[in-house]
């Protein structure tokens, strides 16, 4: 296959994964994150990377965003939101994560592609990603990508989605979201 045929039927993946997608969470999803007081983030791996990516883009609309584990992030509270990544929805330290948040009153809200998994049930909201996962579950999309490839470019198209719809809502145009951005480099 040359590399044109791979960049078509990778975006064909996605496609297929985004026609299969529940799109009705988001904009709730979107007024939760411009109304919580603190918005962590959390996820483990590629599924990390792609919650990191987001938390950046949320930081560059003025929300304050946090990771965890990182030494600047505060405690939770009840008006504090969390969200939650992993593929498999099984990774032990997010779902702890979303345990402790749900302890301490803070609200979750899950990316994952099965929402039968203990990081849904720990999920005040659920964000079905249908897409297939390194252990390629009966029922995950096909996929020729290796491990979970397929998810994680699903999670950060869905993320940029919810990050434009914030971007409207907090009237943040180009400039402004630039204004943010890191100037240290």
């Amino acid at each position: 296959m040359s590399s044109a045929e791979l960049v078509s039927t990778i975006l064909g993946e996605i496609r297929g994964v985004l026609d299969a997608f529940d799109y009705a969470p988001l904009d709730a999803i979107a007024d939760e994150l411009n109304s919580a007081g603190h918005v962590v983030v959390a996820g483990e791996g590629r599924s990390g990377f792609m919650a990191k990516a987001f938390a950046m883009r949320l930081m560059h609309l003025g929300l304050p965003v946090h990771v965890v584990g990182e030494t600047t992030t505060p405690a939770l509270g009840s008006a504090d939101l969390l969200v939650a990544v992993s593929g498999s929805g099984t990774t032990a330290s997010t779902v702890r994560t979303a345990e402790q948040a749900n302890k301490v009153g803070g609200r979750v809200i899950a990316v994952t592609t099965d929402p039968d998994s203990p990081l849904a049930a720990a999920a005040a909201t659920v964000v079905h990603v249908p897409a297939a996962t390194k252990y390629r579950k009966p029922g995950e999309a096909a996929t020729i990508q290796p491990l979970s490839s397929l998810f994680d470019q699903v999670c950060h198209i869905v993320f940029d989605a919810v990050c434009l719809r914030l971007a409207m809502l907090r009237e943040v145009d180009n400039a402004a979201a630039r204004a943010a951005h890191a100037n240290t480099e």
